[in-house]
């Protein structure tokens, strides 16, 4: 198998074409390094090996394998990508050796993976024809210039899940806008000291990222070849100050989410609300399984007097990693994989997040009542939301870092060292540095 390795020069140059990708935005040339693969012949049998930790992909893996006898998928679980697969991915193709076939790349990390040209561009293998089925927003979150690097799978669209059961008992509405969440989430301290609206959690700076989004911050751009940050936005700046007036005002927790406080919390009552993703309500049923019938859903809240918006929390694709052999039965098993109703019925029952394909609520395993949530068909939320997310949202090669760079100042914040708007202060500048170190034409805006 080639040994992926690109020199300085060599990455200095496809990452500045890259910026120019994402500038064109779907206009310019592709990626012409693809390797051709291996045309497989009439009635032979091969093997795909695919990477993946979402939740049900193994049943829809099964599916397949029953009804495709000559072209069999592999699946092998590996951990998240953050919490060490997308580390043994970059391994296995710095080292030309060991990469799977098929990946689990969320979108944030694409270009991080075109950095060191490891995704195959699959329009060379007919995937354009299936554009059509799936969530423009989402296309575009994998089509850089004329190349198209991953197949979409899933989102995560923006809503509130709240107890009504004590939204009811203290005589709380539901809040639609921040300035009304603040007032509900003061009241709910008035009403039980131990009670949060929810938490800001210090080390997801990933969950800030949405709420920056739905405020209308653009954080990436590219103007050329040339890569712009404007993660201190205004917009952002806005987000970060509300937040910290929160905090300062002990209205919110401050505990990390998805550890097992977090989920205490959940489970006695001690946290009411939390702003999440439609794949949350896997979570909070699994997690907090006594508190069943309690739970409803809402619309993200909304900043005064903007229109409504909602925001994206996740998202991730299937992608055809550099070294496949069969590249034209891969980018075929990602496009059914995630658009064929059986197997997104599957990839739903599993908890995967809201479906890349068009039109996958209405009859599929998402539109029905939810018993957990009272007996709400809570998707018919989450499909208003989805239909109100920036399309324009981008991503840079050095994302992963950027979210790093707020956990710290977050985290920095909350021991009492600064604030969250110092802390996104910091990220602006050591983004724009990250991206010099890498010898890219940067500039802040």
């Amino acid at each position: 198998m080639r040994r992926w390795r690109l020199g300085r020069r060599g990455r200095t140059a496809l990452l500045g074409g890259l910026a120019l990708l994402l500038a064109l935005g779907g206009c310019g040339s592709g990626d012409d390094t693809t390797d051709a693969g291996t045309q497989r012949s009439p009635g032979q049998k091969v093997q795909l090996v695919f990477w993946s930790w979402v939740p049900g992909v193994d049943k829809a893996v099964a599916l397949w394998n029953s009804e495709n006898p000559d072209v069999q998928v592999k699946l092998e679980k590996i951990p998240a990508g953050s919490s060490g697969g997308y580390a043994k991915m970059h391994a296995a193709l710095q080292a030309g050796k060991g990469a799977p076939d098929l990946a689990q790349v969320e979108y944030q990390n694409i270009p991080e993976f075109l950095l060191e040209d490891g995704l195959v561009d699959l329009t060379k293998y007919g995937v354009a024809d299936s554009q059509g089925k799936f969530a423009d927003w989402q296309w575009r979150q994998v089509a850089y210039g004329n190349g198209v690097y991953a197949v979409p799978q899933a989102s995560g669209p923006m809503g509130f899940f709240y107890r009504s059961d004590l939204f009811q008992k203290w005589g709380i509405a539901v809040p639609k806008t921040w300035t009304e969440y603040k007032a509900a989430a003061a009241t709910i301290r008035q009403k039980d000291p131990k009670v949060y609206i929810g938490t800001f959690p210090p080390g997801n700076s990933a969950w800030f990222t949405s709420l920056a989004w739905q405020a209308g911050a653009k954080w990436f751009s590219v103007d050329g070849d040339t890569w712009v940050v404007n993660i201190d936005s205004p917009e952002t700046l806005k987000v970060a100050e509300y937040w910290d007036s929160l905090v300062g005002d002990k209205l919110v927790a401050t505990e990390p989410d998805f550890a097992n406080a977090w989920y205490k919390h959940l489970q006695n009552g001690q946290i009411a609300g939390w702003v999440s993703a439609q794949w949350g309500d896997s979570i909070l049923s699994g997690n907090a399984p006594d508190t069943a019938g309690k739970w409803r859903v809402a619309p993200m809240p909304q900043w005064d007097g903007a229109p409504f918006a909602s925001a994206n929390w996740g998202g991730s694709s299937t992608a055809v990693l550099k070294g496949a052999k069969y590249p034209t039965e891969a980018t075929k098993f990602a496009v059914w994989l995630n658009s064929d109703p059986k197997s997104i019925d599957l990839l739903i029952q599993g908890g995967y997040g809201w479906p890349a394909a068009k039109d996958a609520l209405q009859g599929s395993a998402l539109d029905k009542p939810y018993p957990f949530f009272g007996g709400q068909k809570i998707n018919d939320v989450f499909a208003e939301a989805d239909a109100a997310i920036d399309q324009d949202w981008a991503w840079i090669p050095t994302t992963p870092a950027a979210y790093q760079h707020l956990n710290d100042g977050f985290q920095r914040a909350i021991a009492g060292q600064g604030t969250f708007v110092d802390a996104v202060k910091a990220a602006q500048a050591a983004t724009v540095a990250d991206l010099k170190a890498k010898g890219l034409k940067v500039r802040a805006d």
